[in-house]
């Protein structure tokens, strides 16, 4: 065991005194520097190797190396001469050269045995068997694969003889002879089956210095001849399914050529394979973009789009993927749809819709169009309204579509599959009204039903009842209907037993009911009933940014009503539209356009500002009133100017008709139904109203 002392606590010292205590056969017997914080100072302490400021003591002890590495030569040559030869003393620069030398030695060790892991890792991980022998002929390899097929283990091979280990290798003849052997089949003593080769190792001078043996278990070859003839299987089978695929389907290889089609895809584009095969990807193309060009340039699926393919300009839908084997991109593969098909489909799909929606609420909230922050304000109610039991009081002008928010809200909650009933409460008298409400009893009154009947309050049980116009009840079946909302049950006319309902209410009205409450014309606790969720839809003068939006909507669904291919509205004919106020809102917007869709030619698309020009009948006139007309009385309110002068303008154009509800109603745009409602409100008389072919028939009471 050799003694070191070293002076110096620097890095360098610090340095050594790690390198020299992993060592063996040294021992550090001290570490000296005058500052008592060095590093290597406290190094030594931390190890419990002395240390000191003076390298006297230390000299006592006799080491048998000093290693200096304070980098000062006086301190050096003052060692030299206190040792006076006795002890070797070693320059800090031989010292790191030693380390140096000693480190690069333990480098390339540690890079070696790495080495030789990796090459046993790769070795052992083989599936195929390695015997390698020396130029004696020992037994130096001996892998894992060796291990499993020959059934011995490496600790009974290695260093043996291989004519003694395994008698029938023949390594000990390509050693002798230098001769490889290649491909050759053996039969091991275990009874498997091998095919082997052999070669000789040999040095810089050619001369054989060992031998090497690489050898495979033929039932594996035979395993994979047998996935080959399952894969020919499966590509058979891939082919007959695609073959029988009523989906066109079309592949290409990475360049973009035609690789594979199936039959559905000649019935569809009308092309043969040797017009497709081989060719660009683009060759069925008659409109529109190589789907597959997007798939190899991009790596990503496109799906439904649409384009014109083969002789024939067939219409189709195409989906097409990338194909990627190994995440390396091999190709595409495409879908293509015949849209005649889907076309078909989708006007089926659409006419079951209309039956269904004309036996239920026909509305949803997808059909309500309005981007205006009022109109968004009355959806975001009504929605949240649509999920609770709470009656909702729908309140707007005539036109705005407060039905329309009635068939969305009963469709939106949880009642949407039950019954929606819809009543008019201003088209009836009071007392039909009140029979069709809350039903009768057998015998209640002339020309009732054996049995009675039940009411549609009983009808809407489980479901939806839609009050519309419910400002214009008389007083007693305001009080009915109170009784109804308040105990959940109705009576009969004629009727004496109460009757339990769950019904969900929601009304409508355009009246103003807080006048109509001071006026004494409805009842302020029935007011309080149905105010629970009131929901105010606004004119359509106050959202003129939804009429364009609008306009395309009724203009699409008049195009399916009239047989039309009308596309948009010109920017003059909106503007004419945008300029105007709306009393009707979109009843009346509705009333205008299709009427000028009417009045235009059957190969016009566009809507122009001269197919509007009835619209200017009902501009407001700017020149001043007429002397007839009286005066605002003092004290009168909007309201009633409103009606005063809505009574007189209905007048005058009954008068221009020749009092023919059909003709005056056009001219008014309205509705028949409407203008007979108006009349009847304003106490016009209507003349000879049973024999008026206009007049709506009184049993629909289902209608505005």
């Amino acid at each position: 065991m050799k003694r070191f002392l070293i002076v110096g606590g620097g890095k360098g010292g610090t340095a050594l005194l790690r390198a020299l205590r992993e060592m063996d056969r040294v021992k550090v017997m001290g570490v000296v520097d005058i500052d008592p914080d060095a590093p290597a100072i406290d190094e030594a302490k931390r190890l419990g190797i002395p240390t000191g400021s003076d390298v006297s003591p230390f000299l006592r002890r006799k080491p048998d190396v000093i290693l200096e590495v304070t980098g000062i030569p006086e301190v050096y040559r003052d060692l030299c001469k206190w040792t006076d030869g006795r002890i070797l003393v070693v320059s800090g620069e031989v010292a790191n050269l030693i380390m140096h030398l000693i480190e690069e030695k333990e480098q390339w060790f540690e890079a070696w045995r790495q080495r030789q892991l990796e090459l046993d890792a790769i070795l052992n991980s083989t599936h195929d068997g390695m015997i390698a022998v020396n130029r004696v002929g020992q037994v130096t390899l001996f892998n894992r694969a060796a291990e499993r097929l020959i059934g011995m283990e490496a600790g009974e091979v290695m260093g043996r003889s291989i004519s003694e280990a395994i008698p029938n290798s023949r390594l000990d003849q390509v050693l002798a002879t230098g001769r490889p052997e290649l491909n050759q089949s053996l039969e091991l003593a275990n009874g498997k089956q091998i095919v082997t080769n052999r070669e000789p190792v040999r040095d810089r001078e050619g001369k054989p210095i060992g031998a090497v043996a690489v050898f495979r278990d033929i039932t594996e070859v035979q395993a994979l001849t047998q996935q080959v003839t399952d894969l020919k299987s499966m590509k058979s089978h891939l082919q007959a399914i695609i073959d029988s695929s009523d989906d066109a389907i079309t592949v290409v290889d990475t360049q973009g050529r035609g690789v594979l089609i199936n039959p559905a895809y000649t019935r569809l584009t009308g092309l043969t394979p040797e017009e497709v095969m081989g060719k660009p990807a683009d060759t069925d193309i008659s409109e529109g973009e190589s789907m597959h060009m997007k798939v190899l340039k991009t790596g990503k699926p496109f799906r439904g789009v649409p384009m014109k393919v083969g002789p024939h300009r067939k219409d189709v839908v195409v989906n097409v993927a990338p194909i990627v084997i190994e995440g390396k991109l091999k190709g595409s593969v495409g879908i293509i749809h015949d849209m005649s098909e889907i076309k078909k489909l989708t006007r089926e799909l659409e006419r079951a819709r209309r039956i269904i929606r004309t036996l239920e609420a026909k509305y949803t909230f997808d059909d309500i169009i309005g981007a205006g922050e009022e109109m968004q304000e009355a959806l975001r109610q009504a929605k949240q309204g649509a999920h609770t039991r709470a009656t909702v009081l729908l309140r707007g002008e005539s036109g705005t579509g407060k039905e329309l928010f009635a068939h969305a809200i009963h469709n939106d909650s949880s009642r949407k599959f039950n019954q929606f009933v819809r009543v008019n409460c201003a088209s009836l008298s009071e007392s039909l009204l009140e029979s069709e409400l809350f039903g009768y009893e057998e015998g209640a009154f002339t020309g009732a039903l054996r049995g009675g009947k039940k009411g549609l309050f009983e009808e809407a049980s489980g479901g939806t009842i839609f009050l519309d116009e419910i400002g214009e009840l008389s007083p007693s079946t305001q009080a009915k209907l109170l009784r109804v909302l308040q105990e959940k049950e109705v009576v009969r006319v004629g009727g004496t037993k109460a009757i339990p309902v769950d019904v969900r209410v929601i009304a409508a009205t355009h009246v103003d009911l807080e006048k109509a409450i001071q006026n004494k014309r409805f009842r302020e606790d029935l007011y309080y009933r149905l105010n629970v969720l009131p929901i105010h839809i606004p004119p359509l003068r106050n959202r003129k940014d939804d009429l364009e939006a609008l306009s395309l909507f009724l203009i699409k669904k008049f195009n399916q009503e009239y047989g039309r291919n009308v596309s948009e509205v010109s920017r003059e004919a909106l503007q004419t539209l945008c300029a105007y106020d709306w009393p009707g809102n979109v009843r009346e917007l509705e009333n205008v356009l299709g009427r000028a869709m009417i009045n235009m030619s059957f190969h016009e698309r566009i809507i122009q500002k001269e197919h509007l020009l009835p619209l200017q009948l009902f501009r407001p006139s700017s020149s001043p009133p007429s002397h007839s007309s009286p005066h605002p009385k003092e004290g009168e309110t909007l309201q009633d100017v409103i009606a005063r002068a809505e009574r007189e303008h209905i007048q005058r154009v009954l008068e221009g008709a020749n009092r023919n509800k059909t003709e005056a109603a056009r001219r008014l745009g309205i509705s028949v139904r409407n203008l007979y409602y108006k009349m009847e409100k304003h106490g016009i008389d209507v003349q000879e109203r049973g024999a008026d072919p206009s007049h709506p028939n009184r049993s629909h009471i289902n209608e505005e």
